[in-house]
């Protein structure tokens, strides 16, 4: 299972390539980012308070979540390709909704059907657990997420300037002609690779308590939960700190916004270089290190006179760099705890860090407010990105228990 199976590039007879995985994972995260930059003014545009705008971050992580509950058992009883090709279908046809949307209410229900997306992300890393050990698995989930870490960079960049020259709404069509060649791709180059499917819906979920019960499961899932909820804390957040503590534009803050990629791109590369040296937990932990150590220079720099955009948006280079090494050794860990529930535990995990995701970012955008400054986002950061260690510290504890019982 660690060596890599036989693929060929548009094939489906034969298991997706690096390339059709990092695209695949790639698309959710333009849905997500690209569009940041724009909030602001896509409020003025339906004529309403920031506030409901920024709820097409908060629901779209929630559909998220809910529908992550759903995909990753369904990839195991039918199989992941049926499942990626028609979850591209409904978000290209979701994402020609926004261009049309004529209010703030219809726009957000695309947004959330929008959410479809996800199965990208959920079952790129299922077909990844599918043909790989889990340390390998997590070196190859860390190669595929620091080739896609280049949109959550660039992706926010394209938005501003897009809106600069073009308005808001260009980020939608990009969107959708993405979402089109994302879609073909798949249905050429997405071979299947569940090859041990279930019985039965009812007896994929009657599984589900096997895998509640492992301790280790949920200790991985926290992990990856509060690692992503501390991201995603940021993306309710950011523009925010960006138009009112620092006056930037759309597209200088699109280029700030990018900020955290660049670290999570190394991370990646850290994650695929050492994963199988090191070993999952000690990367998780490494990640989590780095994260609070972000978050705390920043609060340090803002209680220094003047703060600049960089005492902010510098630091959490060092949370994406720390989220970089945590997240793929925390993802292949819960897939690992139960291999053949590996689409379950991938959907499960991903509801729960995008549940999460969408709490912190609807309290971040609740506790900003005008005249606060930086500092509520960066506590709030600082906590998410704290917990890995509890969680390490259990599950080293509980093996050290388990090999002295032996």
């Amino acid at each position: 299972m660690s060596s890599a199976p036989a693929r060929r590039f548009l094939n489906p007879a034969t298991p997706p390539t690096l390339f059709t995985l990092v695209c695949l994972a790639a698309i959710g995260a333009l849905a997500m980012n690209m569009f940041l930059p724009s909030l602001p003014n896509m409020a003025k545009s339906f004529g309403v308070e920031y506030a409901v705008i920024q709820l097409s971050v908060t629901l779209f992580l929630a559909m998220n979540a809910v529908m992550q509950v759903f995909i990753g058992p369904m990839s195991d009883r039918f199989g992941r390709r049926p499942i990626v090709i028609a979850s591209l279908g409904l978000f290209c046809i979701a994402t020609l909704g926004t261009l049309v949307a004529p209010t703030a209410e219809t726009f957000l229900a695309c947004r959330m059907a929008q959410a479809a997306v996800v199965a990208g992300l959920v079952l790129s890393r299922a077909a990844v657990r599918d043909m790989y050990d889990a340390s390998k698995a997590a070196s190859v989930i860390g190669y595929v997420t620091m080739c896609m870490a280049i949109v959550p960079m660039l992706g926010p960049m394209l938005g501003g300037w897009l809106e600069t020259q073009f308005g808001w709404i260009s980020n939608f069509w990009v969107m959708l002609v993405v979402g089109l060649a994302v879609l073909i791709l798949a249905i050429f180059d997405m071979g299947e690779t569940n090859q041990n499917r279930s019985a039965s819906m009812a007896a994929q979920f009657r599984s589900y308590p096997e895998l509640f019960r492992a301790r280790r499961f949920w200790a991985y899932c926290i992990s990856a939960g509060s690692t992503v909820g501390a991201y995603f804390a940021y993306l309710g957040g950011a523009a925010f700190i960006g138009t009112s503590v620092f006056d930037l534009s759309p597209a200088v803050l699109g280029i700030y916004f990018g900020a955290p990629a660049v670290g999570y791109a190394v991370g990646n590369g850290l994650s695929g270089l050492l994963s199988e040296r090191f070993g999952i937990n000690r990367m998780i932990t490494m990640g989590a290190i780095l994260s609070c150590g972000g978050m705390l220079m920043a609060f340090a720099l803002f209680q220094m006179p003047n703060p600049i955009p960089l005492s902010f948006f510098g630091p959490v280079v060092l949370v994406g760099l720390g989220n970089g090494m945590t997240l793929p050794n925390a993802t292949a860990g819960m897939m690992s705890v139960r291999p053949h529930l590996a689409g379950s535990a991938s959907g499960i995990g991903g509801t729960i860090m995008t549940g999460g995701g969408a709490i912190l970012a609807a309290v971040t955008g609740a506790v900003l407010v005008p005249g606060m400054g930086a500092e509520p986002l960066i506590l709030i950061m600082l906590a998410s990105s704290s917990l890995p260690f509890a969680c390490m510290w259990y599950i080293t504890r509980r093996e050290a228990r388990l090999h002295a019982a032996d």
